[in-house]
């Protein structure tokens, strides 16, 4: 049990999730980090946050199996006796043109950037339903919000997250839990490392690409600085969609 507030951060071990795990517990949250496989990565993380004054740790599980889930999340609920702020961020990339997309690259995204949400989510919702309060942030992406060639599992996953978020905001708001979603354009992370970003420099009017910082600052907006905010997606893309 703990009498700080504490924070879940799914995929927190690295780039955007480690960002905002960083940034939470700057804000004094005890922060609890979700990661798939790099456990050195995870341990590292946790080191940096508790160098920060609060508590942390890491759980392994599969956010794309329910049971796993479940199960991990009872055991941190048994540990810390809260969760106040739930950021659903683990996402992959199967990137592909439709007509050549297979089933098994279109599940891939689909169950761990869409279907993770859902199932993080219920329960740590049961836990603020009983608190009364909370606030949970979805990872979309600004391609849920244009779409994007050659990523129609990728987008389809992050739009239903926006989906997803405005209607817990509608249902949860009378239990004073607060849902919202960030949109991050092209921001330096291992995920774009790869790709050649200097074609979309033309389109961002701030002429640069995100850093994880970036989205990190927004995450802790909406999670902690905004008690009347709920239902939103904000975009941070230099403009790129505008």
């Amino acid at each position: 049990m703990t009498d700080k507030k504490v924070a879940l951060v799914t995929g927190g071990s690295r780039g955007i999730g480690k960002a905002c795990a960083l940034e939470l517990a700057r804000a004094g949250y005890d922060v609890v980090i979700n990661y798939a496989g790099n456990v050195d990565a995870a341990n590292k993380t946790v080191e940096e946050i508790k160098a920060l004054g609060v508590d942390s740790a890491a759980y392994k599980f599969d956010v794309s199996d329910k049971e796993q889930v479940n199960a991990n999340i009872a055991e941190i609920v048994e540990k810390y006796g809260r969760i106040d702020v739930l950021v659903n961020n683990a996402g992959i990339t199967r990137d592909g043109l439709f007509m050549r997309m297979s089933d098994e690259n279109w599940d891939a995204v689909i169950n761990t950037n869409l279907s993770s949400a859902f199932y993080v989510s219920q329960p740590v919702v049961k836990v603020m339903m009983k608190q009364r309060s909370g606030a949970i942030v979805n990872m979309s992406s600004v391609v849920g919000v244009s779409g994007n060639a050659g990523q129609a599992n990728y987008s389809a996953a992050k739009a239903g997250l926006i989906g997803l978020t405005k209607t817990l905001a509608k249902e949860l708001g009378s239990r004073g839990i607060r849902v919202n979603a960030v949109a991050p354009g092209f921001i330096n992370t291992d995920m774009t490392k790869d790709l050649d970003t200097s074609k979309f420099l033309d389109f961002i009017p701030l002429k640069r690409l995100g850093e994880v910082e970036d989205i990190a600052k927004a995450v802790k907006f909406l999670a902690v600085d905004s008690d009347y905010v709920t239902g939103q997606v904000l975009e941070v893309d230099g403009g790129l969609i505008i």
